[in-house]
């Protein structure tokens, strides 16, 4: 992607979508990093819909430590890996109660220190909970990247490096929710949406992908 071609194509994504949030349900800073911890590959929705339950019976790194390993399994099973989740979810309420008065901590260094929190939970929290300009590299926003041709990178650091680096400070808060949206609906990995996509006019990805009706 040119470098002329960014701001307007973040201009453009601003404009469908001014205020993108998190597709996952939370209510405190607590749950938004559990609801985080449990989407590793795994859908928002698959997520939303164990927390809902698991949520109104413990919202506190306390209450789901009073659940106990089998008690927090029986709300999650329907994720995937949820045994391992469980495990990492326990480990982590059990930090943020001895090491920090039971709060999430603002911190990166602390925040990757959590069991099961790698770096792009850290960057989903410090950017949801706090308006920190961190860019939460998921499968999506790798893919967005790389097929733009707005921030190719080998891997996940690469790419947010890469992004930190070209997108406007304008824009660096949203970013990430814009190009997860983009890659979760319009850009999709088997057959990009190039038919009904706002910004392809600024993306490298070619052949563009034609309409249904106008495939052989």
């Amino acid at each position: 992607m040119k470098d002329q071609d960014v701001e307007p194509f973040f201009a453009v994504l601003k404009a469908a979508n001014p205020l993108p949030m998190s597709e996952l349900e939370y209510s405190t800073v607590f749950e938004l990093l559990v609801a985080v911890l449990l989407s590793a590959q795994a859908t928002d929705a698959g997520v939303n819909k164990a927390t809902r339950h698991l949520f109104h019976a413990a919202s506190t790194p306390q209450a789901i430590l009073a659940l106990g390993r089998e008690g927090v399994e029986e709300y999650i099973k329907t994720i995937g890996l949820y045994r391992m989740k469980a495990k990492h979810l326990l480990e982590t309420c059990r930090i943020l109660v001895e090491q920090h008065g039971g709060k999430v901590p603002r911190e990166r260094e602390a925040l990757e220190a959590l069991p099961g929190v790698g770096r792009k939970t850290a960057n989903v929290v410090l950017n949801v909970a706090w308006g920190e300009e961190a860019m939460a590299v998921d499968t999506h926003i790798f893919r967005v990247s790389n097929r733009t041709g707005l921030a190719p990178g080998k891997n996940p650091l690469e790419v947010e490096e890469r992004l930190m680096e070209r997108v406007p400070p304008a824009y660096r808060v949203d970013a990430h929710h814009w190009l997860i949206l983009h890659g979760r609906y319009v850009c999709v990995a088997r057959l990009p949406k190039c038919w009904q996509c706002a910004v392809a006019r600024y993306c490298d990805f070619q052949p563009k992908t034609p309409p249904p009706a106008l495939r052989a």
